[in-house]
């Protein structure tokens, strides 16, 4: 059998640091990666065979557990008839249907094949709509590697500890300002000084990538308001929290109505998607109808529409969001109590099924927060769950993710490996 040290050891002969992403690399964390071999339900199993309870989901999208046999049945029933057509399908439509009666923020969708994607779309768009040109990101946030939002961005950008990425023309973020995350003040300053000139702002409404932030009370419908007021339009980002935190998603559970909002990771099951949607008078400025251009070849492919499909329709379920967030809390208070029993500075937070915890007595509202966390310690826990088979992100930086199939029992076993890893290190350190 082939070990994780020896397939990490070949792949970095043939892919950049040995990763297609480079968060899976563990430099922040420090390791060999393991090598994923097959997963199913709340579980993944490694080259080496060894299991591990999945609380990384692929980064989200695994909300009903790895290999849900009605999205696998789906999938292989949608190859009979071939992998992609670069044509319209039914399915697109379909898809396009379920998301909309879902999200009433959202009139006309456009599907493309990543959330770094729709969220590039989303910033052009939002630039032709409103003939200005600077945008607002927060510091922290991640939206994907397009030039113009790789600015103090979070997610592997973090974990690498390259707020900023080379490669990058300064010429290309000259009109991007990035505030502080929660920071009414700084909006509105910049509101002042550039208001007549600001075309959007790009925000997840829950912050993912800098682990779990939520926003504070009044902060996102403060962002709508000033919005409106400048003619600007109001981006939510909810590629990680579409689907993942409510049935409506991130709008739904704090009521607030962005302009355009970017999806991606749940809607397609498992398998590369992600969407734009707005209202019809803003979508009607993408080509063909709009002079806005967006194409992609691999659009709306059919296999992941499939995916995508029978995923979102088992969200429908009674009672499945509220499972789901019962269970994230009993999985974040029991973490939190073990860590402060054995006398830790620890926290834990979640939003339905997207959970945080950090090595800090307070939870974080902000980048700066965030990043006072020791991540000496997050580094050490990490690898003692991981060694006692309990698979967390690899990066103190990044939210981590319960699906439908991890039950009491399951989120038991982790609470007593927990219990055990805190007493170990309370004893080292």
């Amino acid at each position: 059998m082939i070990s994780n040290t020896d397939l990490f050891e070949r792949a970095q002969q043939f892919i950049p640091g040995g990763v297609n992403s480079p968060v899976r690399a563990f430099l922040s964390v420090g390791g060999c990666p393991r090598f994923i071999k097959k997963a199913y339900g709340p579980y993944i199993w490694d080259a080496e065979g060894k299991q591990y309870i999945d609380y990384v989901g692929s980064w989200g999208p695994a909300i009903l557990g790895h290999s849900n046999p009605e999205v696998i049945n789906s999938v292989i029933e949608a190859v009979k008839n071939g992998l992609s057509f670069g044509a319209p399908t039914e399915g697109e439509t379909e898809l396009a249907k379920l998301i909309i009666s879902r999200i009433p923020s959202i009139e006309q969708i456009r599907l493309v094949s990543s959330g770094t994607e729709a969220t590039m779309t989303a910033i052009r768009l939002a630039r032709g709509f409103t003939n200005k040109t600077k945008i607002i990101k927060f510091e922290g946030c991640y939206h994907g590697h397009s030039d113009s939002l790789l600015v103090k961005a979070g997610s592997g950008l973090l974990t690498l500890g390259q707020p900023t990425s080379s490669g990058v023309p300064t010429s290309f973020i000259k009109d991007t300002i990035v505030l502080e995350f929660n920071n009414i003040e700084s909006v509105e300053k910049a509101f002042e000084q550039h208001g007549k000139n600001i075309a959007c702002i790009i925000v997840e409404p829950i912050a993912g990538n800098m682990n779990l932030v939520k926003p504070k009370e009044g902060f996102l419908k403060f962002l709508r308001n000033i919005c409106t007021q400048n003619n600007s339009l109001l981006i939510f980002d909810e590629v990680m929290t579409g689907f993942r935190v409510g049935l409506r998603s991130a709008q739904g559970l704090f009521g607030i109505s962005p302009d355009i909002t970017t999806l991606a990771k749940i809607i397609g099951g498992g398998l590369p998607v992600g969407a734009i949607g707005a209202r019809k008078n803003i979508m009607e400025h993408l080509a063909p109808q709009g002079g806005v251009y967006q194409a992609g070849t691999l659009s709306g492919n059919p296999i992941a529409v499939a995916a995508g499909i029978a995923t979102l329709k088992q969200l429908g379920k009674p009672d499945f969001y509220e499972n789901l967030a019962k269970n994230t809390n009993l999985l974040t208070s029991e973490l939190q109590r073990v860590g402060r029993k054995a006398g830790f500075q620890f926290s834990s937070d979640f939003v339905g099924g997207m959970f945080g915890i950090y090595f800090n007595n307070m939870v974080p509202t902000s980048f700066i927060e965030a990043s006072s966390c020791n991540s000496e310690l997050f580094k050490c826990f990490f690898h003692e769950m991981l060694d006692q088979g309990v698979y967390l992100a690899p990066s103190s930086f990044e939210a981590g993710f319960l699906s439908s199939t991890h039950d009491e029992n399951v989120i038991q076993k982790t609470i007593d490996i927990a219990e055990k890893v805190f007493r170990k290190l309370e004893k080292q350190t």
